[in-house]
């Protein structure tokens, strides 16, 4: 190399060592990879599940993935018109994903309806197995996992415990959401079984809409319902406080799905945790983000069933619970 050439290329460096503010960024940008994309699908409303979305973002957090900074969250919510879920999956599809993240049945089937490569996770009250989301619940195969809560599974002692505490209601209603077909078949089947064993008569009302559940309420009154139990479904998880004031207006015993309920003022609760599931499902995110398979993730099935009693709606109903009952609560509202 010349004396003149030599002098040029040290002249070269020289003013790219000057202006690093303007190399070194866009070099930066350029090697900086895009943040993981994460579709969030729901069959319900964004107010009724702020709590559980809040526990999916912990579990994010869990294992490094914060939204906004490492990675971007882009919600789909049905507002409880499941007709509209097979669209809003194909969209996530459509916007190349990373993951997608599902809550309820309905949504889940959905989405797997609509991808057979984009990861799914995850959180049912139904058995993974038996709505064909997974082969396994050990090894799932495919690309979905996630939690299954198995609520449903619990109807027939949700009824049980409310007899134990309401045992002058003979006639019981069951709400149930007949556009959640498989939920509600199962619930049905399990909840007649035990109504006949305990000798009560079960009338089930339906409601697939915020403005049924009223209609609802009017029917179960109309026919004497004594109690009622709230089936497992997204739309009365969202639409807990709308069933709380409704059971309180017309002096109706509750039993729900759903811990928030009791919080809100609904008698009792006899379920798992939808809110921890959510946090299992967001760290079972975080874990495929990091390059796991869904394939290889077991499918999770809470063991905690928790029974929770509001004695302050207890009283306001005229009801004394029995002191064996109390001694099973896990917490007691008062």
């Amino acid at each position: 190399m010349s004396d003149m050439k030599r002098r040029a290329f040290i002249a070269l460096l020289g003013g790219a060592a000057a202006m690093p503010s303007l190399v070194w960024p866009l070099v930066a940008r350029a090697q900086q990879p895009a943040m993981p994309v994460i579709g969030f699908l729901h069959s319900a409303s964004p107010d009724g599940y702020a709590p559980m979305v809040a526990a999916f973002r912990e579990g994010l957090k869990e294992t490094g993935y914060i939204e906004g900074q490492s990675v971007t969250i882009e919600f789909r919510w049905a507002n409880s018109k499941y007709d509209q879920l097979p669209a809003l999956a194909i969209n996530l599809v459509d916007r190349k994903v990373t993951v997608i993240v599902v809550g309820s049945t309905p949504a889940a089937l959905a989405a797997k309806a609509a991808t057979a490569t984009i990861p799914i996770v995850f959180s049912t009250a139904s058995d993974a197995v038996d709505v064909g989301l997974v082969a396994s619940l050990n090894r799932p195969g495919g690309n979905l996992t996630g939690v299954s809560n198995l609520n449903v599974e619990l109807g027939s002692k949700q009824l049980e415990l409310l007899h134990e505490l309401v045992p002058t209601a003979t006639i019981v209603a069951l709400l149930v959401n007949p556009t959640n077909r498989k939920l509600t078949e199962t619930t049905t089947s399990d909840a007649q079984a035990a109504a006949r064993t305990l000798g009560l008569q079960l009338h089930v009302v339906t409601a697939s809409s915020p403005s049924e559940i009223d209609t609802a309420f009017a029917t179960l009154v109309q026919q004497g319902a004594g109690a009622l139990v709230v089936s497992a479904d997204a739309l009365f998880a969202s639409q807990r406080e709308q069933i709380v004031a409704a059971a309180a207006r017309h002096a109706v015993p509750t039993m729900y799905s759903i811990r928030e309920a009791a919080a809100a003022g609904g008698l009792v609760n006899y379920a798992t945790s939808i809110t921890d599931g959510y946090r299992q499902v967001g760290v079972y995110t975080g874990r495929i983000l990091k390059g796991e398979k869904p394939a290889n993730l077991p499918v999770l099935q809470p063991t905690k069933v928790e029974l929770v009693i509001n004695l302050k709606t207890a009283r306001a109903l005229g009801l004394t619970v029995p002191p064996t009952l109390l001694a099973r609560a896990d917490e007691v509202i008062e």
